[in-house]
């Protein structure tokens, strides 16, 4: 692993997933965006519903607040209701008065984009993949006053140890932490969510992935209050609406949780069938970034543009690798699907490498 301070990269960190179903998604099966497939269920959607009969009154966050610190045993000035995670990161990036902030990658991007755009010089430390893209904690340069990782990864979906990350605090230091997928983690285990003893921790979470709630925007920061309270100054008033607000209280309910739970548990056996599909490919030069914990898993395969393109072709999207800094147009993610669209994939995966040889 190595720090770069110099290199802007010609990464496209606004690219993301959706731009690869963006004008033909009506036709192909969706393995580029990570969102959970069938999604939201039926009684969140319900739920949602019954809160428009109140969209002539402004926002109320009060009880969603709440009840996102009881769901993990905070206060409710420990919390911030946000229109999804991206919105956190933009807060951070304006709000927060730091010298050095530091990215790991390859990851999520939007933070980096955010730091930039908010007119912040962003130093990269790039994870490699001998290294099983994990971190090594004295890799980070104490002069970074802002240290942004996320756990489970995005897109090596690699789980950090909790300890392991919270070996980054510094005095000084800002440590954010993306958990954006960590409940589809089983157990959640390496959340830092709720930790109360870890100086400068920011930990974001979506309820947009697990909950398929994309369109709606929902998510949250959890911090000490006077970051909370940095970060609020930051907002524009009432930033998520009634039908959010309903959504975060909805999905942090014990019945919830269970279902979150059990739908955990169902993805890492999707996923183990996937990449036990994909190794039977390591003939032809295809490599799973392992072990995957997240509910996506990280290749690199030769020709992998070109199979990319075959694959749409076989109606199938994945999402290109080449935008996340540290990784090269070698590389794709693959959102983890049930065994029936799976199975097909895998052989469509199989045409279309025989196809991107001629």
């Amino acid at each position: 692993m190595h720090t770069d301070r110099q290199d802007t990269g010609s990464h496209d960190l606004r690219h993301h997933g959706d731009a690869e179903v963006r004008d033909d998604g009506a036709r192909l099966t969706d393995l580029a965006v990570n969102v959970r497939a069938d999604t939201p269920p039926r009684w969140l959607r319900e739920r949602i519903a019954e809160s428009l009969t109140g969209l002539a009154a402004y926002p109320d966050g009060r009880e969603a607040r709440e009840a996102v610190a009881a769901r993990h045993g905070l206060p409710a000035e420990r919390v911030l209701l946000t229109a999804g995670a991206a919105e956190a990161f933009v807060l951070l990036a304006r709000a927060l008065r730091v010298r050095q902030p530091l990215v790991v990658h390859p990851q999520f991007t939007e933070p980096e984009a955010a730091l930039r755009d908010a007119g912040h010089t962003v130093d990269r430390l790039l994870l490699r993949e001998e290294d099983g893209f994990r971190l090594a904690p004295d890799a980070v340069p104490e002069d970074a006053d802002l240290v942004v990782i996320g756990n489970p990864t995005n897109p090596t979906s690699v789980l950090h140890p909790a300890d392991t990350i919270a070996q980054l605090a510094r005095p000084g230091r800002t440590l954010v932490v993306d958990e954006a997928f960590m409940d589809a983690v089983p157990g959640e285990r390496e959340a830092l969510a709720g930790r109360t003893d870890v100086p400068g921790l920011v930990v974001l979470r979506s309820l947009t992935k697990t909950w398929g709630l994309a369109g709606l925007r929902i998510g949250y920061v959890l911090a000490a209050p006077e970051t909370i309270e940095e970060l609020e100054r930051a907002q524009p008033l009432w930033p998520v609406s009634t039908p959010a607000l309903a959504a975060a209280r909805a999905c942090v309910q014990p019945q919830a949780l269970a279902e979150a739970a059990h739908a955990a548990h169902r993805i890492a056996a999707d996923r183990a069938h996937l990449v036990a599909g994909l190794r039977e490919f390591a003939p032809d030069g295809l490599r799973v970034a392992e072990p995957a914990e997240g509910p996506f898993v990280l290749v690199r395969l030769p020709r992998a543009a070109a199979v990319r393109r075959h694959l749409r072709d076989l109606g199938f999207a994945v999402r290109r690798g080449d935008t996340f800094p540290g990784l090269d147009e070698e590389w794709l993610r693959l959102a983890v699907r049930d065994r029936t669209t799976v199975n097909s994939f895998l052989q469509a995966l199989d045409q279309a490498m025989v196809l991107s040889q001629h």
